[in-house]
């Protein structure tokens, strides 16, 4: 039957992945398609001052491809994104990459049991099998505030960075306090004649302890790199058993991981925010967990900061002028900035992914995404789905989950090819019983809690983004293709 065509769609991390293990595979028709104009996904995408990783690059960076080259323990966005850069030329992926041509979509064909993938250019590629990695976190969400479109100032959203403006001086707000949120104000904070953050509700901070990497350091490194290299190998598994071992409980909900990470929490606002009105403000009223903990060394301290203030009264409304609180206060702005995260719990895929018998995959996973092990879906024959719904992590790297969704659709597409078989998709049988499994997991986490809200879970407390376990129980999961599990086409 020959070597299955793979179309892959989208080239951060988890595309590249995908391209470089299926090539080493004997995979070789494969296509790559990205609506930006260079790799790395979201890391070409978040350019927003500050803009780093929150995981130690040790760890974040994929165990196939260590480089010795970071000038930071967690790196910045340009720095990833030149990281994607190099991978790609190391692996010879250029000639297989089509940049800046979103695929507008994939249509499954019964007949000759192939997708059909078009790009807004109207470029056409018939593929075997197609590898959606499109990733969770890439569709910016606007808040819906009133008068929104009014204001007369330049307003953008942290995920789409105006680098056009100039922040020298002027007034600025900042909507939102969460991951993005963190990062950014600290730097704004170093330019802006004022810059006021609204608060609708406070996170829980822990250490970052970031540093940079003197040159001499990488230097001494590259006298024996092979050595370097093993030395990170193993800080790598020390960091990796401390998140799976000891941080996840702080999500398992066990007494001493809630106690544990409250109490670092705690410290940590203790040691930097003496003010007892401030230190209010910030301290959540929901356990620790519960919403995506923040890594940040210079967030408390910047509010502290004479032309800082922060704002916990509810945004009313947004008037040309500025933003009007619930206590009918109107502050004026020169530059308004969204850092109010992302379209996360809709799982709207931005190309039409159509199926068998029509089914388009946004109304499959309308109101709420579901996958078998979170890589295919029932009723799309030969679709893996990278960082599919459930397998976003609140204690580990996300890398790790994607090279352990690669190897399995490596070896599906093997197995596939063994069989001489055609194409496969999970019965929804099996994508039933096991969505069942993994929520009845889920319900014993700290995000089942009903006092918790977050963008993991539905409006109706479904939590459709998290893996309900270690990141080794995903690894173990996912070691074996059971063919018992799939319709074989």
């Amino acid at each position: 039957m020959g070597r299955k065509r793979v179309a892959i769609i989208g080239a951060g991390l988890g595309g590249i992945t995908a391209a470089i293990k299926l090539q080493e595979a004997g995979f070789s028709d494969i296509q790559m398609f990205d609506r930006n104009d260079r790799v790395g996904g979201t890391w070409a995408e978040n350019t927003y001052p500050g803009c780093q990783c929150d995981v130690p690059v040790a760890l974040y960076q994929l165990s196939f491809a260590q480089s010795v080259n970071w000038t930071r323990l967690f790196p910045s966005s340009p720095e990833i994104q030149a990281y994607a850069e190099e991978i790609v030329d190391r692996y010879q992926l250029r000639p297989k990459i089509r940049l800046s041509d979103p695929v507008r979509s994939a249509v499954w064909s019964d007949e000759s049991k192939t997708w059909t993938v078009t790009t807004e250019s109207g470029h056409t590629m018939e593929a075997d099998a197609v590898i959606g990695a499109l990733g969770q976190l890439n569709r910016p969400k606007w808040p819906e505030i009133e008068g929104r479109d009014r204001f007369a100032g330049a307003s953008m959203h942290s995920a789409r960075w105006d680098h056009s403006v100039d922040f020298e001086g002027k007034r600025v707000g900042v909507i939102g306090c969460a991951a993005s949120a963190v990062q950014l104000i600290p730097e704004l904070a170093k330019v802006a004649g004022h810059l006021t953050v609204f608060q609708r509700s406070a996170n829980w901070l822990l250490p970052r302890n970031d540093r940079a990497v003197p040159p001499e350091e990488l230097a001494l490194m590259m006298t024996e790199p092979e050595t370097a290299m093993a030395l990170g190998a193993a800080n790598r598994k020390m960091i990796y058993d401390t998140a799976d071992h000891y941080f996840w409980q702080a999500f398992s909900w066990t007494p001493e991981g809630r106690a544990a990470y409250t109490r670092l929490a705690t410290d940590h606002l203790d040691a930097q925010v003496s003010d007892p009105d401030l230190k209010a403000k910030l301290t959540p009223d929901y356990p620790i967990g519960c919403r995506r903990i923040l890594y940040c060394d210079d967030y408390y301290p910047c509010l502290k900061e004479d032309h800082v203030s922060l704002v916990t009264d509810g945004i009313e409304r947004i008037v040309p002028e500025g933003v009007v609180t619930a206590d009918g206060a109107t502050h004026d702005f020169d530059i308004i900035v969204y850092a109010t995260g992302f379209e996360t719990t809709e799982w709207k895929w931005s190309l039409d992914m159509v199926g068998q018998d029509g089914l388009h995959l946004n109304d499959a996973w309308s109101p709420t995404p579901e996958a078998y092990l979170g890589i295919t879906v029932s009723g799309f024959p030969n679709l893996f789905v990278l960082y599919g719904p459930n397998t976003n992590l609140g204690h580990n790297s996300i890398t790790f989950m994607l090279e352990r969704q690669v190897e399995y659709a490596v070896k599906a597409l093997q197995a596939l090819e063994a069989k001489d078989a055609s194409a496969m998709a999970p019965s929804r049988a099996a994508q039933n019983r096991f969505n069942a499994e993994l929520q009845a997991d889920l319900d014993k986490t700290v995000w089942a809690d009903p006092a918790c809200n977050s963008w993991y879970k539905t409006a109706d407390g479904k939590i459709t983004q998290n893996w309900s376990g270690h990141t080794r129980a995903f690894e173990a999961a996912v070691a074996e293709v059971n063919l018992d599990d799939y319709v074989i086409l």
